[in-house]
């Protein structure tokens, strides 16, 4: 499975370019460094000198808990490595905006906090993604679609914040067949909330999924001034499935399909067998 992660304040520069001017042809030539300027901690795979370190992990350690602009140099070599950098708080890091016509996301995962998966325009299709987050962690204004996929909250919050601002827009939230929960080490019954409206005309459905017991028996918050948002719900299931105590929500008549979506062609852009 992909993992997607967005580097928060990751204020560490790999490599060093230097351009260098020749005055006289008013020509600007860029040469790759082949030493590490001052002040920087280097990195060779092999043959390490002493001061220096032989994995790109062991330099960052190194760094410590220091706010300053520091720099790491890389000799050229090939490092097979996997790094984690933990930040600390929760914080707004955007993993993915998605913005071209036509994506399809298979076996993914999106982890943040604040405004995880920007689902930005065009028409999209996640399937068995795991989606996680705890504010507005999915929004934006495509026509979306998220099937067998796992949505889990990791504070309370609002998990959609759909941005469709005219009637003629073509945004819609489509989350069919998955499952809404919290992610691992939280407790959050109840906590939950299934979106609220970034834009006035805001537009989502929850259906044929398991809704957990995270999910607020309000069901769906407040966000944009005047909002008159379409939220439905549709043949759900689970502890926090139950519609007798929502707010701002439209009943809906039947579930929403791939053809009202997208039109009749989407069979020609989508893996149908993922």
């Amino acid at each position: 499975m992909a993992t997607l992660r967005y580097l928060h304040n990751f204020l560490v520069t790999i490599f060093f370019l230097i351009i260098s001017i020749d005055a006289a042809a008013l020509v600007q030539k860029r040469a790759g460094r082949t030493s590490p300027p001052a002040g920087c901690l280097t990195v060779r795979g092999s043959g390490t000198l002493s001061g220096e370190y032989n994995t790109f992990k062991a330099a960052l350690t190194a760094l410590g808990s220091s706010t300053e602009v520091a720099c790491i140099f890389l000799y050229s070599g090939t490092y097979n490595e996997q790094i984690t950098i933990n930040y600390a708080g929760n914080l707004t890091a955007v993993a993915v905006t998605a913005s071209g016509d036509q994506q399809g996301y298979y076996g993914c995962s999106f982890t943040g906090y604040q405004d995880t998966l920007y689902a930005k325009s065009g028409k999209q299709y996640y399937s068995n993604c795991y989606i996680e987050g705890a504010v507005d962690y999915i929004f934006g204004s495509a026509a979306a679609w998220f099937g067998e996929c796992t949505i889990a909250s990791n504070g309370g919050g609002a998990i959609t914040a759909n941005s469709r601002e005219l009637a003629t827009d073509s945004g819609w939230y489509v989350i069919d067949s998955s499952t809404i929960t919290q992610a691992n080490g939280y407790s959050l019954t109840g906590k939950v909330y299934l979106g609220r409206p970034w834009r006035a005309l805001a537009r989502v459905i929850f259906q044929n999924s398991v809704l957990t017991a995270v999910v607020n028996s309000a069901g769906w918050t407040t966000l944009a001034a005047d909002a008159t948002p379409i939220f439905e719900e549709y043949a759900n299931t689970g502890a926090g499935s139950s519609t007798s105590a929502r707010v701002y929500e439209t009943v809906a008549t039947g579930a929403v399909n791939k053809n009202t979506l997208w039109g009749n062609n989407w069979a020609s852009w989508i893996d149908t067998s993922y």
